[in-house]
């Protein structure tokens, strides 16, 4: 089952291809991070945090701490393009929190 990830506004920004799965994509199916500690903290491919899963939301924590180099887990398989889940419901952003920055959501256009 897909699991799909919103920004505050509602945007659809992620998904994972089931709520188990490590790899992280963009809607294009672009990989742009992985969970190394198996839980809800997500870094990009070359280690940076990259942000931290609250519900069906990702949002950058402010003050988050630095949790050691997670090392390279070693590219994953293209997931395909997932389908449009439709928009979801505006939250506002945390207080502790900002929205993801595009760039970390897409690389290939921020190059």
């Amino acid at each position: 089952m897909t699991v799909y990830l919103h920004d505050s506004q509602g945007v659809w920004i992620a998904f994972r291809t089931d709520p188990q799965d490590r790899y992280l994509f963009n809607p294009d199916g672009d990989w742009i991070g992985w969970f190394p500690w198996n839980d809800e903290d997500a870094v990009t491919p070359d280690g940076r945090y990259l942000g931290t899963i609250r519900g069906d939301r990702i949002f950058a924590e402010r003050a988050h701490p630095y949790r050691g180099d997670p090392g390279y887990p070693g590219a994953p398989a293209h997931p395909g393009q997932a389908p449009y889940p439709g928009a979801g419901y505006y939250t506002g952003v945390p207080d502790d929190c900002d929205d993801v920055a595009s760039a970390l959501l897409w690389p290939r256009l921020a190059s």
